[in-house]
């Protein structure tokens, strides 16, 4: 087939001066969306003023996904101004790194996520969606609403607070949950801004994201300092296992500062994403009690009365249906970005050297050709045989190819363990109203999100 330029985006205009760059910047998910539903194979976005201005490729058609994604590292970098950003702010973590530097630190760490290991953790899991689902119950004694995103937070994060600190995790919960909101938003203003300041300049919101960054490495660095002097140095928590962990090509251990921004890395994806599925699939189950009382139905012919373990989840099919369908309508990383240093070609599109090209899972799972009515949640969308009908790169929640997420099955664990646990234990009732959303570096809600609970 002959590879075609692609052409200026049909959709959203923007203005004369500025491209399509403040409706990034105020709505990227119904922007990439817009031009996705224009183009549905590849559009092109053209952002920020005459002289500064940078084109953007919203690669849609799962075709163009699979040769974006796959080919990431050899066609397609992570040199954006987005991973930049999260790597100046948060650390050059698995998320950001590349090269030589992402493949020793991926053999280095494979061996802390593989499915027996992340089975151990299911236990931890359990005992803190055991603790939300008392809390749950004594709202709907009491007759008050709960708010989930303020809920599902707090569990995501003393799950993985527990997993890399152990004891500690109460020491350092209160600084991450105040300080990752604010890095969130200031990297995302920063990387989607035609003009950059210089991170030293001292404006109140880059003093704000100094003191958040600085605190974030305070608590973490404490806590790899104490692990160091202990005499058990291979403790269950990850903090002493990344101490611990050799490249098993080299030998070699991770450095000081590698420890602390996996560590960051870890503590980001591992609570905002998980919490952001969870908020929207109770959201999503508390407008639809049909669905909600399937889900109690499987949880309790499952587990009857005790606590779930990581075995369980083999056999709670429609909880994980669930999670995932909430996952296609809301996906937490809603958008991954990248670089294209050389002329390439994409789903028979041609793009010049230097190309930024975007990946948006928000409108990927919203494209009619695989997904009919697109906004209604259907949760039997991924019954076995859908999947296998399905082309395998139209659903994208942990990215796809080498660098998709090294936690996802740890996710998908600890999200199918707290539906079970919570709705086994409350109903949930919830208006279907159109939410509003924080577009940081993941998606979350900007406002509570309420359910009325009673007990089941």
């Amino acid at each position: 087939m002959t590879a075609t330029t692609v052409p200026a985006a049909a959709g959203p205009r923007g203005s004369r001066l500025l491209g399509l760059a403040r409706e990034l910047a105020h709505d990227p998910t119904g922007t990439y969306e817009a031009v996705m539903l224009a183009n549905p194979v590849v559009g092109r976005m053209v952002i920020g003023p005459p002289g500064r201005r940078v084109t953007l490729y919203l690669v849609s058609h799962p075709d163009g996904v699979q040769e974006v994604l796959v080919g990431s590292g050899r066609v397609h970098t992570k040199d954006t101004p987005f991973y930049r950003e999260i790597a100046a702010w948060i650390g050059n973590g698995l998320l950001t790194s590349e090269g030589a530097t992402w493949k020793q630190q991926r053999r280095t760490l494979a061996p802390l996520f593989t499915p027996r290991r992340i089975a151990t953790y299911g236990t931890a899991m359990a005992e803190e969606a055991s603790a939300v689902a008392d809390r749950f119950a004594d709202a709907a004694r009491a007759g008050v609403p709960v708010d989930l995103p303020a809920e599902m937070t707090e569990y995501t994060l003393r799950v993985v607070g527990r997993l890399l600190f152990g004891a500690n995790v109460d020491s350092a919960v209160p600084a991450i949950r105040t300080m990752f909101p604010v890095l969130n938003e200031y990297v995302r203003a920063r990387a989607f801004s035609p003009l950059r300041l210089p991170r030293t300049w001292p404006t109140p919101r880059q003093r704000r994201a100094v003191r958040a960054r600085n605190a974030l490495y305070d608590v973490v660095d404490r806590i790899i300092a104490a692990r160091r002097r202990t005499s058990d140095p291979v403790s269950d928590d990850l903090v002493s296992r990344l101490l611990a962990a050799r490249d098993p090509e080299t030998g070699d251990p991770l450095s000081p500062g590698e420890v602390r921004d996996q560590v960051l890395i870890f503590l980001l994806a591992g609570h905002e994403t998980t919490s952001t599925a969870l908020t929207f699939a109770l959201h999503l189950l508390g407008h639809h009690p049909e669905v909600q009382d399937r889900v109690r139905r499987e949880a309790v012919e499952v587990l009857g009365g005790r606590a779930p373990v990581a075995d369980d989840v083999a056999h709670l099919p429609y909880a994980d249906m669930v999670v995932r369908e909430a996952m296609r309508l809301y996906p937490p990383a809603f958008a991954v970005g990248r670089y294209t240093p050389r002329a390439a070609t994409v789903a028979g599109h041609d793009l010049p050297a230097g190309s930024v090209v975007v990946v948006s899972p928000w409108a990927t799972h919203r494209h009619p050709e695989f997904w009919p009515e697109p906004a209604r949640f259907d949760p039997d969308r991924f019954r076995p045989d859908a999947v296998a009908a399905r082309h395998k790169y139209a659903y994208l929640p942990f990215s796809a190819g080498p660098r998709n997420c090294i936690g996802n099955h740890f996710a998908m664990l600890e999200a199918v363990i707290a539906l079970a646990c919570l709705l086994r234990a409350v109903r949930l009732r919830t208006e279907p109203a159109k939410i509003k959303l924080a577009t940081g570096i993941t998606l979350r809600p900007a406002q509570p999100v309420l359910a009325e609970v009673s007990v089941a």
